[in-house]
């Protein structure tokens, strides 16, 4: 739950009744028509979304209006705030440091924050600060999902994270444990690939499923149009039973 040390997380996505998520597939009605007032509804401070969903706002912005110099002096793995006082912020989860922000530092307002690991080039720390964009780092390879959520609290204030995938962030943070509440939007719709990401994916064998470790339990269930159904979960930890 929210606390001094992290945020209250709130998973929220839009799912077919088979669990799957690629929303541009299904063609028999508008998925999205409910998202974004129901993200509004939940009153986040933060939304949080992966590279790949990030990709097209980065793609979208206007360039330094000129180049980084390379001053030789090596960049120190320390967090940059470029800012505290917005009234929101967009987090972007970019391990590698491969999205180039350019000059754009806020996302219809909400001031970008990009989640690193300490395996990222100093060119690319050094753009991100002339571009005016906070970053922190959580992890030397890979997310520390549980450190990035800390810092999220403990840099910006922030109290209450929407995670809008995709399904392995979804996953790992499930795992991870720091996911209170699940909003999901079923919509009437089947997709039925095999392979295709889920609301909740990471790798592991049967022993690691969340099944035994996760309870839901339902807060609210609320009848949409277009036979969209808004389901709320409360999650929270179980310990596993115990090996025979």
């Amino acid at each position: 739950m929210a606390s001094a040390e992290r945020p209250y997380v709130i998973c929220h996505m839009t799912s077919s009744v088979d669990g799957r998520i690629k929303v541009r597939r299904w063609k028999t009605l508008d998925a999205d028509s409910h998202y974004e007032r129901v993200h509004g509804e939940l009153k986040g401070d933060a939304w949080m979304c992966g590279r790949v969903t990030m990709q097209g706002y980065a793609d979208s912005a206007d360039p330094l209006p000129e180049p980084i110099r390379d001053d030789g002096v090596p960049v120190p793995r320390t967090d940059h705030v470029a800012r505290r006082d917005a009234p929101g912020y967009a987090v972007a989860l970019d391990a590698r440091g491969r999205l180039d922000w350019g000059a754009r530092n806020a996302i219809e307002g909400d001031h970008v924050v990009v989640v690193l690991t300490e395996s990222v080039p100093d060119p690319h720390l050094r753009a991100l600060r002339a571009g005016g964009q906070s970053y922190l780092f959580a992890g030397e390879r890979t997310v520390d999902f549980a450190q990035a959520a800390a810092k999220l609290r403990t840099l910006f204030g922030i109290e209450r994270l929407l995670v809008e995938g995709g399904g392995h962030i979804n996953g790992s943070m499930l795992k991870a444990g720091i996911i209170d509440e699940l909003s999901l939007l079923l919509v009437p719709a089947v997709d039925g690939l095999t392979g295709t990401p889920a609301v909740f994916d990471f790798a592991g064998e049967e022993a690691d499923t969340m099944g035994s470790r996760r309870k839901l339990d339902l807060t609210a269930c609320e009848r949409l149009s277009d036979g969209v159904v808004w389901l709320r979960y409360r999650i929270t930890p179980v310990e596993p039973p115990a090996a025979g």
